[in-house]
């Protein structure tokens, strides 16, 4: 019964808050992606850059969109752009690709609102603000490193033209066939949650200095993470749906659909929940916390190691780091601070990017919409996401060691 007990625990205490923000952001994603958003940021971006710095395009426009966009719904939304790219320059689909694929890898680890970096900010009880922070300032530089060198230098090596399977059109209704909505609505409809929660964290912290008890409150109340995400969803629907033409029925149907996926994640984050509430109750969790201190071995490099493991075994990105978050959680002292315990959360999705390979969905579907082998993904997309990982944990130690 004790164990029952933990499990009920365990679930109730994680999903209180995992649940609402998965749901909450998967339904703000469903609107972006329906209304064409992806797209348009994209397009804007390689208009503005040209075709020589297109590249740097697809890494941004991957890196933004994947915020409020599954990882796998926003590879296959900008595919055909990246096709496009390489029919028009004769290059490798691979100097188009592996950027678009990075920014795209990074967000999905590293950035609030996915999943991930939700789930285990809430096991081990990191700030979103301070995630986000820390995420953008190690995530850049993997991008550079992983998508745009490496994509440079494989690209040049191993030439892939466009494939011409019909892969796409099984996707067609993930198009929008309504009115299109400018880039700068979309950018700042995205915007809104992450400032909102940004704008609380420096208040929170003291950064930003507020005498008025009452403007704190606010700016606390407006800038938690269910409130960010309602008032963007609100915003989302009216000005991305209503006013592009999408009747309400339309807009309920978009948004159930959405819960499918995030279903998924829910339950794999309540898992992690629980898994961590048996460390906790067991012992189990201080008795490695013990051990670790009498090697002197850092929780950030125990929690990248763990992650890391997790990944290569099983696959998935998002359960190696809620696996990783309830190893580390009970290790997490209450003199840590908000900063330290942000860059444990990085830590453990820089481990959880490494090495994608056959047990990972994410290698076959880079492999079939790149139209390539086995071995050529190997030596592409899963050399890149060891690059991104491996690069962002240590800009992630090196953080930690200045500040």
């Amino acid at each position: 019964m004790v164990i029952m007990k933990t499990i009920q625990e365990g679930m109730a205490n994680t999903l209180g808050f995992v649940a609402t923000v998965v749901g909450l952001g998967a339904m703000f994603g469903a609107i972006l992606e329906q209304s064409g958003g992806a797209r348009v940021i994209a397009t804007f971006l390689i208009e503005k850059m040209g075709e020589k710095k297109a590249p740097v395009a697809m890494a941004l426009a991957g890196f933004i969109i994947a915020i409020p966009v599954f990882f796998e719904v926003a590879f296959i939304l900008l595919v055909p752009m990246i096709y496009a790219l390489q029919r028009k320059t004769k290059k490798s689909l691979l100097l188009y690709a592996l950027p678009l694929l990075a920014g795209l890898a990074i967000t999905h680890a590293f950035i609030p609102p996915t999943p991930g970096p939700i789930a285990v900010a809430d096991i081990i009880g990191a700030d979103l603000g301070w995630v986000i922070l820390i995420g953008c300032v190690t995530g850049f530089p993997a991008v550079i490193i992983g998508g745009l060198y490496y994509g440079k230098y494989i690209g040049n090596r191993i030439y892939v033209e466009a494939p011409t399977h019909d892969l796409l059109k099984k996707k067609e209704g993930l198009q929008n066939k309504k009115k299109v909505p400018a880039v700068s609505t979309i950018l700042f409809i995205i915007a809104i949650p992450i400032l909102l929660i940004l704008t609380s964290t420096f208040a929170d912290s003291g950064i930003v200095e507020i005498q008025s008890g009452i403007l704190l409150e606010v700016i606390s109340l407006i800038g938690h993470p269910f409130s960010a995400l309602i008032i963007a969803n609100i915003i989302a629907w009216n000005i991305l749906g209503l006013k592009l033409g999408y009747t309400k029925a339309e807009l309920l149907k978009v948004t159930s659909k959405s819960m499918e996926p995030a279903g998924l994640i829910i339950l794999i984050t309540g898992a992690g929940g629980v898994f961590k509430q048996m460390l906790v109750n067991t012992g189990a969790g201080e008795l490695i916390a013990e051990s670790l201190g009498g090697i002197g071995f850092p929780i950030i490099v125990f929690a990248f190691i763990v992650a890391l493991i997790v990944r290569v075994i099983q696959g998935s990105a998002t359960v190696a780091m809620i696996t990783a978050a309830s190893l580390v959680a009970p290790l997490i002292s209450n003199t840590s601070t908000s900063f330290e315990i942000a860059c444990v959360v990085v830590a453990i999705a820089a481990g959880g990017t490494f090495l994608s390979h056959v047990n990972d969905s994410g290698y076959w579907l880079v492999k079939e919409f790149l139209g390539i082998s086995e071995k050529v993904t190997f030596k592409t997309w899963t050399v890149m996401t060891a690059i991104i990982s491996v690069t962002a944990f240590c800009i992630v130690c090196l953080i930690t060691y200045i500040f």
